[in-house]
């Protein structure tokens, strides 16, 4: 298999007073609007929560296609999803997104899957030098073994792993702009304004 995509599902937005990825938009919930984004270009779905509980409402949403994984142990944060997603996931690359950026390019994404060969991972990274670690794609054996080296050292930011990997390709978000000029990518829906934001955005690219 040569794509999987990992959707990191286990935070709980106290501003929603629910699981953020359930929150609906546009009468689809904002995880199904990224499996939708990832749907023909990732031959295996996965979506990682951090409790049963969660699994079973994520189920129930998702579809029989799509794997639901829960973290194992008690931590929690995204390399402890990252980490569990990596070891299930099957393809040779993994895409590795959040839950909440229903308004991701499609393009953007074959993009950053078409520079990873020969490479250990694909970074958006900003003029300011900020990176995107959950906006990139990563060669899933490398980046499995990485994220254990951090985990297992005490280092449980995104960080760590990504200073593990040798062969990383950085991508200047100018260049991603020529896809996506309002770089929407990486809009995220952290609050009820921010959702009222993302369904402007959905209304007019209806029309």
């Amino acid at each position: 298999m040569e794509r999987s995509a990992i959707i990191l599902a286990g935070g709980f937005s106290s501003r929603f007073g629910q699981d953020k990825g359930l929150v609906s938009l546009g009468g689809k919930p904002l995880v199904k609007h990224v499996l939708d984004i990832v749907s023909n270009i990732a031959e295996e779905k996965i979506v990682v929560v951090s409790s049963k509980a969660q699994a079973e409402d994520f189920a129930k949403v998702v579809g029989s296609g799509v794997n639901v994984l829960v973290d194992a142990g008690d931590v929690r944060g995204p390399l402890v999803g990252t980490l569990t997603g990596f070891e299930k996931a099957h393809g040779n690359y993994s895409l590795l997104l959040p839950c909440d950026t229903p308004l991701m390019s499609r393009d953007v994404l074959l993009l950053l899957l078409d520079l990873c060969l020969e490479k250990n991972a694909v970074i958006p990274r900003w003029p300011n030098f900020y990176i995107e670690p959950l906006h990139a794609v990563y060669r899933t054996k490398s980046a499995l073994e990485a994220a254990k080296s951090a985990f297992g050292a005490g280092r449980l930011t995104m960080q760590s792993m990504v200073d593990r990997l040798h062969r990383v390709r950085y991508v200047s978000t100018l260049v991603l702009q020529q896809l996506d000029p309002e770089l929407e990518t990486f809009f995220n829906v952290n609050t009820p304004l921010d959702l009222k934001k993302a369904e402007r955005t959905l209304n007019r690219k209806e029309r």
